[in-house]
C-alpha cells in the first residue's frame, strides 16, 4: 500500500519541499514540488509561520514520514550555513510533532546508497527515468526526492 512521504531541504531563507506517494513497487507519484520562502523582516515570526504552515500541510495531507536533509560539516561555514541550520531546526521540530521524522546527511547517503556519490545521481538524467510519476519534477528538487527514495531502499 502506498504511503505519503515528504522530503525537505532547507537552504538559507527557504525550504524545498516535495510530497511523494511511495508505493511498494513502481514509480513514486509527485504530489507537491515547491519552494516555501520565509517571510521577510521578522525572522522569529517567520519561523513560527513556517512551523504552522508545515504542520498544517503534513496533517491535512496525511503525511506518514518526513525526511530532512541534515547538516553536514563544512570548512567555510558562515552565516548562511547557520541560518539554514535554524530553518532546518524549525522544520525538524514541526514535522516531528506530526509524524516520524528523520534527518539524513548527504555524506551518509553517499556512503550507503549505491555505488556513486549523491551528486552523481542528482545529475544523471537516466537515473531519474521511471522513478517519478505525476507532475514534472523540478531539477532543483531532485535532492529532496532522492532522500525519500533512498530512505525507501533501506
Amino acid at each position: 500500500m502506498a504511503e505519503r512521504h515528504v522530503g525537505i531541504v532547507a537552504s538559507g531563507e527557504k525550504i524545498t519541499i516535495v510530497d511523494l506517494e511511495v508505493p511498494d513497487d513502481g514509480p513514486a507519484t509527485l504530489n507537491l514540488d515547491d519552494n516555501w520562502k520565509l517571510q521577510e523582516d521578522d525572522r522569529e515570526g517567520a519561523y513560527a509561520t513556517l512551523f504552522a504552515q508545515l504542520t498544517n500541510y503534513l496533517r491535512e495531507h496525511g503525511i506518514q514520514k518526513v525526511v530532512v536533509k541534515a547538516s553536514d560539516s563544512s570548512k567555510g561555514m558562515g552565516l548562511s550555513h547557520l541560518k539554514s541550520a535554524e530553518v532546518r531546526g524549525v522544520v525538524i521540530a514541526a514535522a516531528s510533532t506530526v509524524c516520524p521524522t528523520k534527518a539524513v546527511a548527504k555524506s551518509v547517503l553517499s556512503r550507503t546508497f549505491g555505488e556513486r556519490k549523491v551528486d552523481a545521481y542528482l545529475d544523471d538524467k537516466d537515473f531519474w527515468e521511471g522513478k517519478i510519476a505525476g507532475r514534472e519534477m523540478k531539477k532543483g528538487s531532485r535532492e529532496a526526492v532522492f532522500m525519500v527514495l533512498a530512505d525507501q531502499n533501506k
